[in-house]
C-alpha cells in the first residue's frame, strides 16, 4: 500500500460490477414479491435501466477514457461518450415511459451520474497530485483516500437512484453490512491475526475480547432502548458468527494472499537476481581494454604535468574497479563505499567546481565506520542531487552531510531545484533512480531503514539511515 498505487480503474470496476449485480438482485427479488401481490406494473425497467448505465460505465471508463490517456485525442472521447451515453439515455427514456413511471426521475439519475462522475474522476486527479511521490514519501495517503472518495461517491449514486431504480435493500447491504464486515475483518488483522503472528497471543486475545464486549454492549444497549429482550440474542449470535465464520475465514485469506505475495516476492528476487547478472555480464566486455587504455592516459597525463587530470583519471579507474569487481559483492566495507562516493564527489566537482554560481559543502565524518553495507547504497542520492541541482545559468548548492552513529549510517542532503528546460538538460544519466533504491532497501533493509524525501520549489531534502 505503501510503495506503489493501487490499480484504482480496475478496483473501481469490480466495485461497480458488485454493485450492479447487487441491484440487479435485489431488484429481480423485489419484482418477484410485488407481481405476486399484483402492484408492480411493469419491471423491465428495473433491470435494463442498470445495465445501460453499466454498459456505459463500461464502454466510458475501461475503453475510452484509456484509449485518451494514451493518444490524448480529446475528439473520439467526446464523441464516442456522447453517442454511447445518449443512446443508454433513449433507451432507458422507452422503457421509463412503457412502464408509467416518472421520465423526470430518469432525467435526474442521468445528470446525476454524470455529476458523480465528474466529481470522482475531477477528485482523484486532485488527490494524484497533492498525495503521491515526490510530494509526500509514499502512496498510503493517496490510496485512502482514493478508497474513500470511491466509496462516497458510491454513496451517494445509490441514495441518487434509490427513488428510481434501486432497491433500498441495496443501500442497507453498502451502508451498514459491508462497512461493518469490513471493519471486522480489519480488526481481526491489524489488532487479532497480526499480533498473534508477531508472536503476542495475550494482546490478540484482549482485543478480541474487547471485540466481542463491544458488539454485545451495542445490542444489549439497543434491547433497552426498545424493551425487546431477544435484541440481546442476536448480539450473542453476531458474537458467534464473528468467532466461527468471519474471523477463522479472514484468518484462512490473509494466509492464502501472504503465502502468494510471498511467492511472488521470491520470484521477484529470483528475477532481479537475474537481471544484475546479466547486466553484469554486460559490464564485462573486455575491462583490460578500458583499464590499459585508462593507464595510458594517467602516464600521458603525468608526463604533461596536468595535476588534475591524472588524478582525475585514477580516480575514475578505481570507480570503475568498484562497479565490475565489489559492486557485484552482496556486501562490502563501509569505508569502501566511502571511498566510492569521495572519489565520485571528486570528479563531479572537477567538471562543476569552476562554476561561480554554485555552492557546495561535503561534511563525511568517519569516526564509528565500521561494518558492512550493500554496495552503491549512498551514491544514487548524491547523483540524483548533482543531476537535478546543478544549473549552468542560477544559483545552486548542494550540501551533505555523513555520519555514522551506533551502528547506523545517517546521510543528510539538501540541494537546489531548477525547472526542467528543453535547453538546459544534464548529461548525467547514471543512477538508478530513487525509486528503485527504496525497492532495494526493502528488500536488502526491511524495518532497517528510514527515508524521507521532502521537496518544494526550491530545495530537495534527503534524510536517510539505515542500520547495519
Amino acid at each position: 500500500m505503501k510503495e506503489r498505487s493501487f490499480d484504482f480503474r480496475q478496483i473501481e470496476w469490480w466495485i461497480t460490477t458488485l454493485v450492479f449485480v447487487s441491484i440487479v438482485l435485489f431488484n429481480l427479488i423485489s419484482i418477484n414479491t410485488n407481481r405476486w401481490a399484483g402492484t408492480l406494473p411493469s419491471p423491465y425497467d428495473r433491470i435494463f435501466v442498470p445495465t445501460a448505465l453499466y454498459v456505459v460505465f463500461y464502454i466510458f471508463h475501461m475503453q475510452l477514457i484509456p484509449t485518451y490517456l494514451k493518444n490524448r485525442k480529446i475528439g473520439p472521447l467526446v464523441g464516442w461518450g456522447i453517442l454511447t451515453f445518449g443512446l443508454a439515455f433513449i433507451f432507458s427514456t422507452v422503457l421509463t415511459v412503457a412502464s408509467n413511471r416518472s421520465f423526470e426521475k430518469l432525467f435526474q439519475l442521468f445528470l446525476g451520474v454524470i455529476f458523480l462522475y465528474i466529481s470522482h474522476q475531477g477528485g482523484a486527479l486532485v488527490l494524484k497530485n497533492m498525495l503521491t511521490p515526490p510530494r509526500v514519501s509514499s502512496y498510503y495517503f493517496y490510496n485512502l483516500t482514493r478508497m474513500i472518495l470511491t466509496f462516497i461517491v458510491l454513496i451517494f449514486f445509490l441514495l441518487l437512484g434509490q427513488s428510481s431504480v434501486i432497491d433500498e435493500g441495496v443501500l442497507i447491504l453498502f451502508i451498514m453490512i459491508f462497512p461493518v464486515l469490513l471493519s471486522l475483518v480489519l480488526y481481526n488483522y491489524y489488532l487479532v491475526y497480526g499480533k498473534r503472528k508477531a508472536g503476542k497471543n495475550k494482546q490478540a486475545n484482549w482485543y478480541l475480547a474487547l471485540l466481542l464486549v463491544i458488539v454485545f454492549i451495542i445490542f444489549f444497549a439497543i434491547a433497552a432502548g426498545n424493551y425487546q429482550e431477544e435484541i440481546i440474542l442476536i448480539g450473542f449470535l453476531i458474537n458467534g458468527i464473528i468467532l466461527l465464520i468471519i474471523n477463522p475465514l479472514s484468518n484462512l485469506i490473509f494466509k492464502k494472499y501472504e503465502n502468494l505475495t510471498g511467492k511472488i516476492f521470491n520470484l521477484s528476487t529470483e528475477v532481479g537476481q537475474g537481471q544484475a547478472n546479466l547486466d553484469f555480464l554486460r559490464s564485462q566486455i573486455n575491462p583490460h581494454f578500458l583499464f590499459n587504455a585508462l593507464n595510458t592516459l594517467y602516464a600521458s597525463a603525468l608526463m604533461e604535468n596536468a595535476e588534475k587530470t591524472s588524478d582525475g583519471i585514477q580516480k575514475l579507474g578505481d570507480m570503475m574497479r568498484f562497479m565490475l569487481h565489489e559492486n557485484q559483492q552482496p556486501k562490502i566495507s563501509l569505508s569502501r563505499e566511502i571511498d566510492y562516493l569521495r572519489n565520485y564527489l571528486d570528479l563531479q566537482m572537477l567538471r562543476f567546481g569552476s562554476q561561480e554560481n554554485l555552492d557546495v559543502d561535503f561534511q563525511i565524518n568517519t569516526d564509528g565506520c565500521q561494518g558492512q553495507i550493500a554496495p552503491m547504497l549512498l551514491i544514487p542520492f548524491v547523483e540524483n542531487a548533482f543531476k537535478h541541482g546543478i544549473s549552468s545559468k542560477e544559483k545552486s548548492w548542494i550540501r551533505m552531510n555523513l555520519r555514522c552513529i551506533s551502528g547506523s549510517v545517517h546521510l543528510d542532503l539538501v540541494n537546489s531545484v531548477h525547472p526542467a528546460k528543453s535547453t538546459e538538460r544534464s548529461n548525467e544519466t547514471s543512477g538508478i533512480g530513487l525509486e528503485n533504491v527504496k525497492k532495494r532497501l526493502n528488500l536488502v533493509y526491511p524495518n532497517r531503514h528510514q527515508l524521507n524525501i521532502v521537496s518544494n520549489d526550491s530545495d530537495f531534502f534527503v534524510h536517510f539511515s539505515v542500520q547495519l
